[in-house]
């Protein structure tokens, strides 16, 4: 009972700050041009979330300015001529190998500061690469607010539903919180969250195949959940950072985003 007042607590500190964020973001999606605001507010997350990364890795300040600059770099690269994205990924990692070759005079521990350097890249820049793709597109800002939507109804249905119902444990040793009930709920939120968009945007799209796209939007999000909860444990932290009061760190916001924007764009684009 004490644990689940603990929770209730931080469920509200949390939904207060959303609901002093919500309107802003959402004036800022809706009415100002991708170029140069969104692409601007992807960079901006991006070097935050990079920073975090980083300093969960314990990756020298030497090391980890330089690939921050060039995750930010990438994106904004990987945005504007994704063409050449084989390109810019060469580049980027050569780049970093020669950064540690000539910052450090010894060979010893190279892979285990070069590997979160190339992973950070990988994981936070590439990944984020794909909302811009979605945002550039047609109905580009209807779907960047699907995207958002059922990422953060699937977290919220998961959370109250794993506080209060859960109990099976769905995968203990990377999220001992987690339930399979709070997953269902997960699936519940991103159904609603694509519903809902739809229909106050009078998308192209069936209520049927919005509420298929929001449930597989649910399992998306619950495995980005699940891949930073998994890289946090391996680093010894509980959040990535204190960007956001009461909600942890940037990456820690964006967790459930970076795959779940993949796949949506992957959907949009081929199905």
């Amino acid at each position: 009972m004490m644990q689940n007042k603990k929770n209730t607590s931080s469920a509200v500190k949390r939904h207060v700050i959303a609901a002093l964020f919500l309107p802003g973001f959402i004036a800022y999606i809706y009415y100002l041009p991708p170029l140069p605001y969104f692409m601007a507010l992807l960079i901006i997350a991006c070097m935050t979330a990079l920073w975090e990364f980083y300093a969960m890795y314990k990756v020298p300040a030497k090391l980890a300015v330089p690939g921050v600059l060039l995750g930010g770099l990438l994106l904004f690269l990987s945005c504007s001529y994704p063409s050449f994205i084989s390109e810019y990924i060469f580049i980027s990692l050569f780049v970093l190998m020669l950064i540690r070759l000539f910052a450090e005079r010894t060979p010893s521990g190279c892979m285990n500061e070069i590997g979160p350097l190339a992973a950070g890249l990988f994981y936070v820049g590439i990944f984020l690469s794909f909302q811009w793709l979605l945002r550039s597109g047609p109905l580009g800002k209807e779907y960047i607010f699907m995207l958002y939507t059922c990422v953060w109804l699937a977290d919220g249905a998961a959370f109250y539903i794993g506080t209060y119902m859960g109990k099976n444990k769905l995968y203990p040793s990377i999220s001992p919180n987690k339930t399979w009930e709070g997953a269902y709920g997960s699936l519940v939120g991103g159904a609603l969250g694509a519903v809902i968009i739809r229909t106050i945007f009078n998308m192209p799209v069936s209520l049927t195949a919005a509420a298929v796209i929001g449930v597989v939007m649910g399992v998306t999000a619950l495995v980005g959940d699940l891949v930073e909860s998994m890289l946090k444990r391996d680093a010894g932290v509980k959040d990535s950072g204190v960007f956001i009061p009461g909600h942890g760190g940037m990456l820690d916001k964006l967790d459930g985003m970076l795959v779940a924007g993949p796949v949506l764009y992957l959907i949009v684009r081929y199905l």
